[in-house]
């Protein structure tokens, strides 16, 4: 879940909440032993109390922000800022004056991370921040990074610097695999600013950068934007579902779990009502997306995203696509029909199939077939049991335990955010993760990780230690119980935490590359991996026990649970097949053959299969255009490559230590310094074929692997 705000160049490096690039291993045998700390706790214990003692520390030292001694307070934004433009400036100069080499790549890489390593703080800090002063402060900080990469990607001499190192064949030739492949994704990032054009139309492309972060920004408001319609224009009997406002509605979503078959179409037609001044940004940010494509040398957008990812062309992709739309297309077909008939059991005046039926009426299906109510599941899933859960499989897997550390005054922007120590058996502390996950006033709603900063090996030998950010919206806990979660919250929790493992292992010698800094349709396939372990019982049974009675969870409450996520999955997965076909189709050959809502309606009636709604335009809230531009894709092919690994690696034991350690080796240390597929190859031991992802893909929607494996025991 990430936003493309900087320029390329040096700037992606800086990733928030978008997988950004990623590096390789290799180096924990080389790095000296970190020393646990005799302040550590249980990790089970410390998410099921409430944190005590942090508000009566009022003569402790301030450590500031992630322990950032400046940012005690937000003005110290200000000095971390100047502080690292300063650094900043020097490390251009040493770039620019050293003879090329793998030293070249090595400032270069200084260079990102003194950026990243503010930017990447702010980007956190200025939308998860309770306080305005630290809000503004890390946004203005953000602005002066961000014009600051603006012109690093417009600095030649620099540019040439790398230039030379990779247009000279002996010392190409002479760099190790990582090394080289982070000097070309530097270069790459280069040239997508335009930098290697001659001076007009260099700055031609950074206008259109320009323009098209500011296109985005405009977008991806308008996707949230509510629609407003007179009253006596709905009837009366529905009005009370939505908000009212003088003599209007304000309609701010789909309502797709409404009961009222009425309420769900009113707001369908409604929040989807094409919107002039959206229609206009869409069709300009394609179009200054496709121009920018071509003027820095490729024939679409698309061709330019996909460069370096599993699929690495937009012909791979569509073919993906089509061949899963092909296998699924009978699947759906009987799923629409299965909604149908519920649809007109429940409401025999009106059964013909909408687009805002399926939602609500899957679940209902479910439901009925499996009664798996989340009240019955939440008390053996407290949020200290589920931790619990967590560093139980870490620690058989990988032997990585948690750790809850108590933070130094300050180090915190929320008295209930904790702080784990990610400690392995041997090799020590490996990084620290902020686990922000109660909700707040103001807070984003989305589950998220976030790199605060990267890990990297630095010039003396030590290695620089990651740190991230999960930010989850679980409910607190009360007075007379911990904090509980439903099935769904433990999934995500355990999803998100596929991301931390990565960020934590990556062993990259470059912290350009680190963690989640990896290309889009490979950034996913560890957190979802954690969810295939979230849904088998073997791994469940390890923890979850009713908070009050201790009782384990019983194993045909885990069996429904997972037989039921396969009730109409195929019709999901189609509508998932529609949006990523959708955004190809945006991001290819320009100028578009019609309009954009056009070729929505004529997608959807292929690759979906319910009707297109007159007078409404679903494009304008995919908010996903901007961040996932020619590459919403990646969350299917990601499902394949963790389906494919789950079945080959953790089915027959998902505790087996060395299929864990085969993990970390082959996929989680390289971060995006290995080409993604060789990754994949190495942990499954074969190339896989577009068939075989999609395969994958479909065995899922038969028989639920773990149920089968419950069942004949």
């Amino acid at each position: 879940m990430l936003c493309a705000r900087w320029l390329g160049g040096l700037g992606a490096g800086v990733a928030a909440l978008r997988p950004g690039r990623a590096g390789r291993g290799g180096f924990a045998a080389g790095i000296r032993v970190r020393r646990v700390s005799t302040s550590w706790s249980p990790v089970g214990a410390a998410f099921n109390v409430k944190p005590q003692g942090r508000r009566l520390d009022l003569f402790g030292e301030c450590r500031g922000l992630f322990g950032v001694p400046e940012l005690s307070a937000p003005e110290g934004f200000h000095v971390a800022k100047e502080k690292a433009l300063r650094k900043t400036e020097l490390l251009v100069e040493r770039a620019c004056s050293t003879p090329p080499g793998p030293q070249t790549v090595l400032i270069f890489d200084e260079l990102s991370d003194s950026l990243c390593r503010v930017a990447d703080l702010a980007d956190f800090v200025k939308i998860a921040h309770p306080e305005p002063a630290f809000r503004e402060a890390a946004e203005e900080a953000c602005r002066s990074i961000g014009a600051m990469v603006e012109k690093l990607n417009t600095n030649v001499e620099l540019y040439q610097s790398l230039q030379k190192l990779l247009a000279d064949k002996n010392l190409v030739d002479s760099l190790d695999p990582e090394t080289r492949r982070v000097a070309e994704l530097f270069m790459f990032d280069f040239e997508i600013s335009g930098i290697h054009l001659d001076k007009e139309k260099r700055k031609r492309a950074v206008d259109l950068n320009v323009r098209i972060l500011d296109l985005s920004s405009t977008f991806l408001m308008g996707t949230n934007f509510p629609n407003k319609i007179e009253k006596n224009l709905l009837p009366e009997h529905i009005r009370h579902n939505f908000v009212s406002d003088g003599d209007h509605i304000i309609v701010d979503g789909l309502h797709a779990e409404a009961p009222d078959d009425l309420v769900r179409e009113a707001a369908y037609k409604i929040f989807l009502y094409p919107n002039a001044g959206q229609l206009k940004c869409l069709e300009e940010l394609l179009s200054n997306r496709d121009l920018l494509a071509k003027l820095v040398g490729y024939s679409t957008f698309s061709h330019r995203a996909l460069q370096g990812t599993i699929a690495k062309n937009p012909e791979t992709v569509m073919q993906f696509l089509e061949k899963l739309s092909d296998k699924l297309s009978e699947r759906t077909i009987k799923d629409f029909e299965m909604i149908r008939r519920m649809k007109m059991k429940l409401n025999p005046q009106n059964s013909e199939l909408m687009p805002w039926d399926p939602p609500y009426y899957s679940g209902v299906i479910r439901a009925e077939r499996y009664n798996i109510e989340p009240s019955l599941y939440c008390p053996f899933f407290s949020l200290g049991a589920c931790m619990e859960g967590l560093n139980i499989l870490f620690s058989k897997l990988l032997g990585i335990s948690f750790y809850a550390e108590q933070p130094a005054k300050g180090e915190v922007w929320c008295e209930d955010v904790r702080k784990l120590a990610v400690v392995h058996e041997s090799e020590g502390l490996l990084g620290y993760i902020y686990c922000d996950f109660f909700q707040r006033a103001d807070k984003p709603h989305q589950d998220c990780h976030f790199t605060i900063r990267g890990g990297r090996l630095k010039e003396d030998g030590e290695y620089q230690l990651p740190v991230v950010v999960l930010m989850l919206n679980l409910p607190h806990s009360s007075r007379n119980s911990p904090t509980l979660l439903t099935p769904g919250m433990m999934e995500n929790l355990f999803h998100e935490m596929g991301h931390a493992m990565h960020s934590m292992l990556g062993r990259t010698r470059y912290q350009h590359v680190t963690g989640t800094r990896c290309p889009t349709d490979f950034a996913e396939v560890p957190s979802i991996l954690m969810e295939y372990f979230a849904n088998d019982y073997r791994v469940i049974n390890q923890f979850a026990r009713h908070y009050q009675t201790g009782q384990a969870l019983p194993k045909n409450m885990v069996s429904r649970l997972c037989e039921s996520k396969k009730v109409c999955a195929a019709a999901d997965m189609q509508l998932q097949v529609f949006y990523a076909t959708l955004d190809q189709i945006y991001h290819g050959k320009h100028p578009l053959r019609r309009s954009t809502t056009d070729i929505l309606k004529e997608t959807q009636e292929k690759f979906y299969g319910l009707p297109y709604v007159p007078d409404t335009a679903w494009q304008l809230r995919f908010s996903h255009l901007v961040g996932y531009g020619a590459k919403y894709y990646s969350y299917l092919m990601s499902r394949a490559v963790a389906s494919m690994v789950w079945k080959e690696c953790f089915l027959r034991d998902p505790f087996n230590r060395a299929a864990g350690e085969r993990y970390r080796r082959e996929m989680l240390a390289h971060g995006g310094g290995k080409e993604p597929m060789l990754m994949v190859q190495g942990m499954l031991q074969k190339c896989p074929s577009i068939d075989d992802f999609v395969s994958a893909l479909v065995s899922d929607l038969d028989l639920d692997f773990e149920t089968f494996l419950m069942d004949s025991e």
